[in-house]
């Protein structure tokens, strides 16, 4: 009888438990349910509509990861596709960009705090937007927070300290703004710190400094202003990232552990500390676009593991040791555009052909290679020690009338209050009128030209050769005298010849006309500034030549370009191939496709002004020996430009390149998409082929009729689809409905995220 009642017991026991087990389970799954309809239905969690059961039985994806323990989430991971960062957000929803208006932050949050058993939770560009509420410190058991790419904004909330067990704490790409926050030390766990892309200003937290468990730090991208101060204690930071601020102080100690450090675009001060020269650690070391001064120590360049030294754009002076020794793993220098004289060390001339050498822009003692005089290097020194000498003086003057002001003031306040402040008074309004009456405006095209000049020198940033002018002669030698059997064939922009330098290399010249209405010397500054773009899918410019007269008529009158030589033909050749070791599947073509995707989005975004009317077609895509493509023809638009303005007649640029250029290349990159999926049948054909073919894309059979099919027998539909879906956007007839540049990248990497799982899916399929 005694035993027939502990079986009850037990029995009831495991009934019980196995009940709370499937409420538990169904609570979670409605909180996640909930989540989604929050998130308004993202596509990425559309699985979750028809999934019956579980939702941690689901299988992870590149974009949506949930990981349960005991029946409880424990990570949560959400990639959305809104990824687009706009200019100018002011805290309201944005369509096709955040949520609706009728998104509440507070009820997100206060939903996904009731998974408390959260550990990991990375919520990116979803479009969630508004400030964080301060309840997400109930996530108490939280070792990473991702909130990145989103559109939050406001100050990071102090309850978010709480979360001591914290080891990520990534908020990238956001509107946060306001101070970075003080008492960043509470996280005692954290390793990875990173508030790139924000609004933060004010100055570097010294908090920061006390986090002795920080590996890597991000705070590149805002407008940190002052000091950056010792961060000798940080001994586990491997990785700091303060490009692009506002910091001005002299560089300080540095952690002995340090990999990567990335200063560049501050206006940091005072000479390199020779303390770097002891970060035996270091790799890649940027201090371009400061204002450092004097020499840098020589053993910077001869660190056992530096990969990587940029020094571009400083103040930096002085000669560099002729027994400089470079380093066994240095591969990239950058001392251009400095003060520096004297010779080249051999180190950085001898091993040219293993070490990336720019020195363009100072006054060395090496002839037609971009050099100033040494006078003009000697005269900007003793003009910046005479700056220096006047800045103390006025210091000094400063400080002294302040002290004599004071005394007088504590002397006299009583006597004269009145007085003084009628006075005071008098002299605002005399202040104000004449600051009323300072000249302020300039001529737009002052600025324009301004603006146009001084993103010359920004580009060198880039890390691009400097552009050569070559002699007419130097080009007929590599030529053959521009031989028929050098001759490679003629584009939309004119004939294109194979040469040979004098030291071997390979180059491709371009032959243009020149018109005489064209200016030699703005000419000369577009290609100066063409030859700065560098980009890993963009054909080099390494110089020109401008023959404007003399008495060769053949070449009289013409533009020479010469360009790195890309050996391996253009993707447009390569898709009309038959033999089975050079035809492009659906990968190849994708990663080409991003590739040349990557290059005009450089283009459009990362010049000012940006460069438009590219020219696209699949036979400017050169392809190296090792297929990565590489855009050539682009930037023809900027050359124009100036005869374009003369056939204004004064009247500026004409309207068409302002209207809808950024369209142009889109649509253009539509027919490369569209050859790319259904081959060269479609070249030439463009409107009449959307007109009598396009709309069988619509359905499976007219795909199957139509995509090539290479594409058809090596890609998974759903990246098929998107690429398809991608294509019609891009050849809209409707300029206003083509999708930017920047989603056209999106959509295709998304592409090939959604090939690779699928072969990885059907790779694991065929092992098992």
């Amino acid at each position: 009888m005694g035993g027939t009642k502990w079986f009850l017991i037990f029995f009831l026991s495991w009934i019980f438990s196995i009940r709370s087990t499937v409420e538990l389970q169904s609570y979670q799954n409605q909180l996640l349910i909930q989540l989604r309809k929050h998130l308004e239905y993202p596509p990425v969690l559309d699985a979750w509509e028809s999934y019956v059961g579980d939702l941690c039985n689901l299988s992870s994806t590149p974009h949506l990861t949930i990981t349960c323990q005991d029946d409880s989430v424990a990570e949560l991971k959400i990639m959305g596709d809104k990824l687009v960062k706009v200019s100018e957000f002011s805290g309201f929803a944005i369509p096709n960009h955040t949520l609706s208006q009728h998104f509440s932050i507070d009820s997100f949050v206060t939903t996904l705090t009731r998974l408390t058993s959260l550990r990991v939770l990375s919520l990116v560009s979803l479009g969630i937007w508004g400030p964080l509420p301060d309840k997400i410190h109930r996530l108490f058991s939280l070792e990473l927070l991702d909130l990145s790419f989103n559109f939050m904004f406001g100050s990071v909330p102090p309850q978010l300290s709480r979360l001591v067990k914290l080891n990520f704490l990534i908020l990238d790409d956001n509107y946060f703004n306001g101070t970075v926050p003080d008492w960043l030390d509470s996280f005692s766990n954290l390793t990875n710190l990173s508030l790139k892309a924000n609004r933060f200003t004010g100055r570097f937290p010294s908090s920061i400094s006390r986090i002795k468990t920080l590996t890597d730090m991000a705070l590149c991208h805002n407008q940190l202003t002052g000091k950056l101060p010792d961060l000798s204690t940080l001994n586990s930071l491997h990785v700091l990232d303060l490009r692009e601020n506002k910091l001005d102080s002299d560089l300080p100690v540095m952690p002995k552990g340090l990999i990567t450090m990335l200063l560049s675009n501050n206006t940091f001060s005072g000479k390199v500390p020779v303390q770097f020269c002891q970060l035996s650690q270091l790799q890649h070391l940027d201090l371009s676009f400061n204002h450092l001064s004097g020499t840098p120590p020589s053993s910077l360049f001869s660190l056992l593991n530096i990969r990587y030294l940029n020094l571009e754009s400083n103040e930096l002076s002085g000669s560099l040791p002729a027994y400089l020794a470079c380093g066994s793993k240095l591969g990239f220098v950058d001392i251009s555009a400095n003060m520096f004289i004297g010779r080249l060390p051999s180190c950085l001339d001898s091993m040219a052909d293993k070490i990336v050498v720019k020195f363009g822009g100072n006054c060395l003692s090496i002839d037609d290679h971009d050099q100033h005089p040494q006078s003009a290097c000697d005269e900007t020194n003793r003009e910046a020690k005479r700056k220096r000498g006047r800045t103390i003086g006025v210091l000094v003057a400063i400080i002294g009338g302040a002290v004599l002001f004071i005394g007088l003031l504590a002397l006299g306040v009583l006597l004269l209050c009145r007085r003084y402040c009628s006075r005071a008074s008098e002299q605002n309004i005399i202040s104000k009128a004449v600051q009323d009456k300072s000249p302020t405006a300039v001529s737009s095209e002052v600025l324009a030209n301004a603006r146009f000049i001084s993103q010359v020198a920004k580009l060198g940033t880039q890390g691009a050769p400097v552009c050569h002018v070559f002699s007419l002669e130097e080009l007929k030698e590599a030529t053959k005298d521009f031989d028929s059997s050098t001759f490679m064939g003629e584009g939309f922009s004119g004939k294109v010849y194979r040469g040979r330098l004098e030291n071997g290399t390979y180059v491709a010249v371009k032959s243009l006309p020149l018109l005489k209405k064209q200016s030699v010397q703005n000419l000369k500054v577009r290609l100066d500034m063409l030859s700065k773009l560098h980009h890993p899918h963009l054909v080099c410019l390494l110089g020109y030549c401008i023959n404007s007269g003399g008495q060769d008529d053949c070449n009289s009158n013409k533009i020479f370009l010469v360009y790195e030589y890309v050996p391996n033909g253009n993707y447009g050749a390569r898709l009309s191939e038959i033999y089975p070791e050079k035809v492009l599947n659906w990968q190849d073509r994708l990663a080409i496709l991003i590739g040349v995707a990557k290059a005009v989005h450089f283009l459009h975004t990362g010049v000012i002004p940006g460069i438009f009317k590219n020219q696209l077609k699949t036979s400017s895509i050169l392809l190296d020996e090792h297929q990565i493509p590489k855009l050539s023809d682009y930037g023809m638009s900027i050359i124009k430009e100036e005869t374009d303005k003369l056939e204004a007649k004064g009247e500026g640029p004409k309207s068409s390149h302002k209207m809808n250029s950024d369209d142009d290349d889109v649509y253009n990159f539509g027919f490369i998409l569209l050859e790319s999926l259904v081959g060269p049948v479609v070249t030439g054909k463009r409107e009449t082929f959307l007109l009598n073919e396009m709309v069988s894309f619509g359905s499976q059979d007219g795909r199957r009729r139509m995509v090539d099919p290479i594409v058809l027998t090596t890609c998974s539909q759903e990246s098929l689809s998107i690429v398809v879906s991608l294509t019609s956007k891009c050849i809209s007839p409707e300029p206003t409905t083509r999708p930017s540049f920047e989603d056209v990248l999106w959509n295709l990497q998304y592409a090939a995220q959604v090939q690779a799982t699928a072969d990885a899916d059907q790779k694991s399929d065929s092992t098992s």
